[in-house]
């Protein structure tokens, strides 16, 4: 839930209720969305974590470098520097990287860009979906998929797309607090249950 209050002139003061800020990894997206808004970086910021959230995907090495408890924070705040060249992160979110090394926050990499894209979202006036599919979608099934959400929800949407092969297929779509799961694995699921009945 979003209550705007006005500042002076046009900035914007957003807080939240409940929802996101009640959760660890809401409160750290917060604290970025508020910094990159009042600096006018949102894009930047949302671009950079593009990049990571790619990133995690990608490599094994940074994903063992987030979720490990052994990586000591001097070693994972000399990581986290050393991807900033050549992931292309702007400052803003490289010292933000520090930040989490330094509390030993990485673990909850994942779920503060999820956050981060969902305040976006609403700061834009556009409603956030989480889309999880088996596979990854291509630029078509993509755009199908965001044109149907639109008009299902009645204004734009921004998908945040991850890819999860346990579904074995189909998707489970995520919007506020409703779900549609039309995942094989579901189904499945579905149908071992009635055939015990």
């Amino acid at each position: 839930m979003v209550r705007g209050t006005t500042k002076s002139g046009d900035d914007e003061r957003v807080e939240h209720s409940g929802g996101i800020q009640a959760s660890l990894s809401g409160r750290y997206a917060t604290a970025l969305f508020e910094l990159a808004r009042d600096e006018n970086k949102l894009d930047k910021v949302g671009a950079s974590l593009a990049t990571l959230k790619q990133a995690l995907t990608d490599s094994d090495d940074l994903k063992a470098l987030v979720s490990s408890p052994m990586v000591s924070r001097t070693d994972a705040g000399k990581a986290v520097a050393a991807l900033v060249k050549p992931l292309k992160l702007d400052p803003l979110t490289a010292k933000f990287l520090g930040v989490l090394a330094e509390n030993r926050r990485l673990g909850a990499l994942g779920a503060i860009i999820r956050d981060f894209n969902t305040l976006s979202a609403r700061h834009r006036g556009e409603t956030s979906a989480q889309v999880i599919t088996a596979h990854p979608l291509d630029k078509g099934q993509m755009a199908a998929l965001t044109a149907r959400l639109k008009s299902i929800v009645g204004s734009e949407v921004a998908v945040d797309a991850t890819v999860d092969p346990s579904l074995l297929g189909g998707l489970v779509v995520r919007l506020g607090s409703r779900q549609i799961d039309g995942s094989i694995r579901t189904k499945l699921n579905a149908l071992a249950t009635a055939m015990k009945g």
